[in-house]
């Protein structure tokens, strides 16, 4: 009861904070608008400059900031229970390396468009996940903890290496513009369309992994005990590591590589209120939500009227937490 009651209040101060840090982002940015007055913009609109600023800029980036943390986070908090290893999330993996590449080919094609761009970043996001996953594989047919984190940053480099590639020939193209965007993460061309786009994904995709919460709680037994409760493992991966990607690489076709959200916000999470993913789950999503807005109106404001690419605030924030983990639990294990 004890535990029920600690979940219930995290869940609680999770939503206020959620609430409060949309409404706060609305306020957040060059031009100052006191809060009071952004709230009553946000309801009544009054066809001034500053009702466009709130309405038309400030609160579709809030939201579609929101939406895309809590789809990394959400696929950060699968990643590491389905690998048991708290250093798994998209970033690296080499997922979102990936999801960028496929992007930055559909942009340097000319085929840059609202379908396209998600359709290319899944299928390169796609791409870098099965390769994580067969060079992770051991002789038994395992996946190691281990070989999966150096299979992850192997191809993130790779996958690096061949979005540099197609930069250098774009050079002095407008194209080169739109893909300097994927690689360096941003939230700045935020807008109403891209917002519908992304919501259906994170929320479906929230809905699929809740389902499957249950059966990532088994899959914490090992392999063989989770078989014994009638999961087959290999499928099960299979089936969480494409979702996971659809997640990941939706998020990168509309914000670009924006790392270390699917690492911190499910690890803090899961010391709070324990590995069960019945929990975990929807509380990590909350907390990603939470965790991307404000690193986003940290970007708008630090060196204001400019603007920092999104990406830089979170891996400031990212790294040494990475390698925090990477001191404290050098085998990748899961406590």
């Amino acid at each position: 009861m004890k535990g029920n009651k600690r979940k219930a209040l995290a869940f609680s101060i999770l939503a206020g904070l959620a609430l409060a840090s949309l409404i706060g982002a609305a306020t957040v940015g060059p031009v100052t608008i006191p809060l009071g007055k952004s709230l009553a913009l946000i309801f009544r609109p009054d066809g001034s400059l500053e009702s466009a600023i709130v309405r038309e800029i400030r609160l579709p980036r809030a939201l579609l900031g929101f939406a895309i943390g809590l789809a990394l986070a959400l696929a950060g908090a699968a990643l590491q229970g389905l690998f048991r290893n708290p250093l798994a999330d998209p970033y690296i993996l080499g997922i979102a390396g990936g999801a960028t590449t496929g992007a930055a080919v559909v942009i340097a094609l000319g085929w840059s468009g609202p379908l396209t761009l998600p359709l290319g970043a899944f299928l390169g996001g796609l791409l870098a996940a099965s390769l994580v996953y067969r060079l992770a594989k051991t002789r038994a047919g395992r996946t190691s903890p281990f070989s999966l984190i150096l299979a992850g940053v192997a191809l993130g480099a790779a996958f690096a290496s061949v979005t540099s590639f197609i930069i250098f020939f774009t050079a002095g193209d407008r194209r080169l513009s739109e893909i300097l965007f994927w690689g360096m993460g941003s939230l700045g061309r935020a807008n109403w369309p891209y917002l519908w786009a992304m919501l259906p994904v994170a929320a479906l995709g929230w809905l699929a992994l809740q389902v499957r919460a249950r059966e990532l709680n088994a899959l914490a037994l090992g392999e063989e005990g989770a078989q014994h409760l009638g999961l087959e493992p290999e499928r099960f991966k299979k089936a969480l590591l494409a979702l996971t990607t659809l997640l990941t690489s939706t998020a990168v076709a509309f914000a670009g590589t924006i790392g270390f959200v699917g690492l911190i916000t499910p690890h803090i999470i899961r010391l709070i209120l324990g590995p069960d993913h019945r929990f975990l789950l929807p509380a990590s999503a909350l907390a990603g939500g939470i965790f991307l807005v404000w690193a986003d109106a940290a970007a708008r404001t630090v060196l204001r009227p400019a603007e920092l690419p999104l990406g830089v605030i979170t891996a400031l924030v990212g790294a040494p937490f990475f390698l925090y983990l990477l001191r404290t639990r050098p085998g990748g294990e899961m406590r």
